[in-house]
């Protein structure tokens, strides 16, 4: 059992050290969190955030102002870790003329072996480094490194228990996500994740409703449930429960407005998730859908345990009960073994579905998962004609998705001043569509009736009525 009070021991001292420190030199400190990847890492940054909060730092813009700086990795494209070290060349030129600045590193890239040496023999200068299990322990390794002045580095291969109720510092003060689960167990063979956030562990359902009603309580009206694959939620709990159950749960408790969840499998996507989908208001009807690959051969070999056409049947299902739903996907293009023909697949798919978005990426070799060592590599000079054919296909059909909404009114959650111009807003609506209107910051959190009036590809355009 982790004594939680242990946690809330090392932020009271790094506390009153950083007090002493604003006693002296008339500011906070100051923290800087990069977070790299998926919904979860998000989160996990938003925990993160809360601790360092309590300990006493403030939010920084940039690296330039921070006081310690915090990188939340991700591992699923090799294009990821080349940014982050690419960073790490800059803090350590940053440094060099600061010593005081403390360099933190967490999350799935630093579960790796490899990573771990190349970062103890290159970037010495880097002083925490922990993984995807042991999260709840910054406070302790970042005093222990504040004492000793040395490198402090605490992977963890498992961890069974799930540690509740950790501070958070929310990006948005009404919608957050909600962990429902931790792991996976589907080994897809292109994917490292399970091999560095371990098999599935779910949370009672008991404290994730609580947590919810906290949130609500605290002003939150939108809610993400996340998992690496929430359709699989309850499985390694010892009673009888399912996502559909949960997402009924989630959908009872007064006050939330919207509900939205990601990621699920289609594998396991049950006619009684479908049903609660569709009798619930305040579920958002839109649904992210990884395909991966058209192809039921290449599905077999990223052992994704779906057809082609099951795909597709439960696409019919999810249409037929819900009208109008919304649906966006992954694809990867270049999976060993992909041809011409398998690409082509995967575009008769997208012109059945007829995809609100997707997240669509060329084939990115990861070590240490078996597609790495699958014969038939592909060449990206092969991958890149069929890349821009898939995205020839893909980008029309979301434009008319787009297209469709002109003239209609919607129910907008204001989010944000938008970053390329003072005067426009941006919301989502429902559907999960970004919305620009004309607004003020008075409306963030709000929920406004939008005209849409125009539209790109990848967004709409409109006026408050």
């Amino acid at each position: 059992m982790i004594n939680t009070s242990q946690i809330d021991d090392y932020i009271e001292k790094i506390a009153y050290i950083n007090g002493q420190y604003k006693s002296v030199n008339g500011r906070s400190k100051k923290m800087y969190i990069h977070t790299y990847g998926c919904q979860m890492n998000s989160h996990d940054s938003e925990k993160i955030a809360g601790m360092l909060s309590d300990m006493g730092y403030e939010e920084a813009e940039s690296e330039n102002t921070a006081d310690i700086i915090v990188y939340n990795t991700c591992c699923i494209r090799e294009n990821a870790e080349n940014k982050i070290y690419g960073n790490l060349g800059y803090l350590k030129g940053l440094k060099a003329v600061n010593k005081d600045i403390k360099v933190i590193l967490c999350g799935c890239m630093m579960q790796q072996d490899t990573v771990i040496e190349k970062i103890r023999t290159s970037y010495r200068f880097v002083d925490v480094i922990f993984g995807t299990y042991n999260l709840y322990k910054l406070p302790e390794l970042l005093y222990t490194n504040i004492e000793t002045g040395s490198q402090i580095i605490d992977i963890w291969q498992e961890q069974e228990e799930i540690i509740e109720d950790l501070p958070a510092l929310r990006k948005y003060s009404f919608k957050t996500g909600v962990n429902i689960m931790y792991g996976c167990n589907n080994y897809c063979t292109y994917c490292i994740v399970p091999y560095v956030r371990g098999r599935e562990r779910s949370r009672e359902p008991e404290s994730i409703l609580e947590e919810i009603r906290r949130l609500i309580d605290d002003g939150v009206v939108e809610i993400m449930l996340l998992g690496q694959n929430v359709n699989s939620y309850g499985k390694s709990l010892d009673r009888d429960i399912s996502f559909a159950n949960l997402l009924q749960m989630v959908a009872e408790i007064s006050g939330l407005r919207r509900i939205r969840f990601m990621t699920s499998h289609p594998k396991d996507f049950s006619d009684e998730l479908i049903q609660v989908i569709k009798n619930n208001d305040n579920v958002c009807k839109s649904v992210h859908l990884p395909i991966q690959s058209g192809s039921s051969k290449i599905l077999e070999k990223m052992n994704r345990k779906y057809t082609k056409d099951s795909y597709l049947t439960l696409v019919d299902k999810l249409r037929a009960e819900i009208p109008g739903i919304a649906m966006t996907t992954d694809i990867i293009c270049g999976f060993p073994y992909e041809t011409d023909e398998d690409n082509d697949e995967t575009i008769d798919v997208i012109k059945k579905v007829r995809y609100a978005g997707a997240f669509t990426f060329i084939y990115s070799k990861r070590n240490g998962t078996p597609a790495a060592s699958m014969d038939c590599q592909i060449e990206e000079s092969v991958v890149k004609p069929r890349f821009n054919k898939l995205l020839a296909a893909l980008n029309p059909i979301i434009y008319e998705i787009s297209k469709s909404h002109i003239g209609n009114i919607y129910e907008v959650l204001a989010e944000e001043m938008s970053k390329n111009d003072p005067e426009l807003m941006t919301g989502r609506l429902d559907d999960n569509s970004i919305v620009h209107f004309h607004g003020n910051e008075a409306l963030i959190g709000k929920f406004v009736n939008v005209k849409i009036t125009d539209c790109k590809t990848f967004y709409l355009t409109g006026d408050i009525i």
